[in-house]
C-alpha cells in the first residue's frame, strides 16, 4: 500500500509551525518505532500525519478563540464604561457575557469533536492496515501450502521413476548375466578341444555364429532400452 511520506519539516512547512512542535506531537503517536529515509531522517506517514494536524490545529483553534474572547471582552469593558450611568449597562454586560460563554461553550465543543473525529479515524485506518497485513498473510499462507503440495507431487514421481530404474536395472543385470553365460556356452562349443574340431561339421559352426549374433543383438537392444530411461530421468531433473 503506498503512502505520501512526509518529513518533519515538510509537516511543520505545511501547518506553519515550527519543527520543534511536530516533534513534540511525535511523542503522543501509539506507535514508537519510526520510518527514515536513507539519510536517516524521518518520515511520517499518513495516518502519522493526520494524528499530528488533528493536535496541533486543536491547539491553533484553542488559541483564536482564546484571542477572541480577550478582544470581545475588551469590547464589552468599553461600551460598559462608555454607558456607566445607566442600568441598561448592567443588563447589556450580563446578555453579552452570557452569549460570549454560549459562543465560548459551542465552538470547544465543536473543535473537541473535531479532535475526536480525527483520532477515530486514525485509530480506523490503522485497523484497515492491520486487515489487510492479516489477508496478506493469509494469502502468502496459501500460496505456500500449494508450493508444497507440488513439491510432494514431483516427489512422488521422482521415486516411482527411481523405482523404476531400480527395477530395470535388476532385470538388465539379469538378462546380461544370462546372455554372457549363453555366450561363454557358445564360445566351449566354438572353440572345442583340438582333437575334436576335425570332426565339427561346417554346418554347426554356421549355427553357433548365428546364435551367438542374436544374442548380441539382444544385447544392443538392451543397452537401447537403458539409453531411453536414463534420458527420461535426465529430462526429469532438466
Amino acid at each position: 500500500m503506498s503512502e505520501e511520506l512526509k518529513t518533519i519539516k515538510e509537516l511543520a512547512d505545511e501547518l506553519g509551525v515550527n519543527k520543534q512542535n511536530v516533534q513534540y506531537h511525535i511523542k503522543s503517536l501509539p506507535n514508537k518505532e519510526r520510518l527514515k529515509n536513507e539519510k536517516g531522517i524521518i518520515l511520517l506517514t499518513i495516518d502519522e500525519q493526520n494524528f499530528i494536524r488533528a493536535k496541533i490545529l486543536k491547539i491553533s483553534t484553542d488559541k483564536v478563540l482564546a484571542d477572541k474572547v480577550s478582544t470581545d471582552k475588551i469590547s464589552t469593558d468599553k461600551v460598559l464604561a462608555d454607558k456607566v450611568s445607566t442600568d441598561k449597562i448592567s443588563t447589556d454586560k450580563v446578555l453579552a457575557d452570557k452569549v460570549l460563554a454560549d459562543k465560548v461553550s459551542t465552538d470547544k465543543v465543536s473543535t473537541d469533536k473535531v479532535s475526536t473525529d480525527k483520532e477515530n479515524n486514525f485509530l480506523i485506518e490503522k485497523i484497515k492496515i492491520q486487515e489487510e497485513q492479516i489477508r496478506d498473510l493469509k494469502e502468502q499462507r496459501r500460496n505456500g501450502k500449494e508450493q508444497l503440495d507440488i513439491k510432494d507431487s514431483q516427489i512422488a514421481q521422482m521415486q516411482n521413476l527411481l523405482d523404476q530404474q531400480q527395477r530395470l536395472a535388476l532385470q538388465d543385470k539379469k538378462l546380461l548375466e544370462e546372455y554372457k553365460s549363453e555366450i561363454n556356452e557358445l564360445k566351449s562349443l566354438k572353440m572345442p578341444q583340438e582333437d575334436k574340431k576335425e570332426n565339427q561339421s561346417q554346418e554347426e559352426v554356421q549355427t553357433i555364429k548365428k546364435q551367438m549374433e542374436a544374442l548380441n543383438d539382444k544385447i544392443k537392444g538392451q543397452e537401447q532400452l537403458n539409453n531411453q530411461v536414463s534420458k527420461k530421468w535426465y529430462q526429469f531433473w532438466k
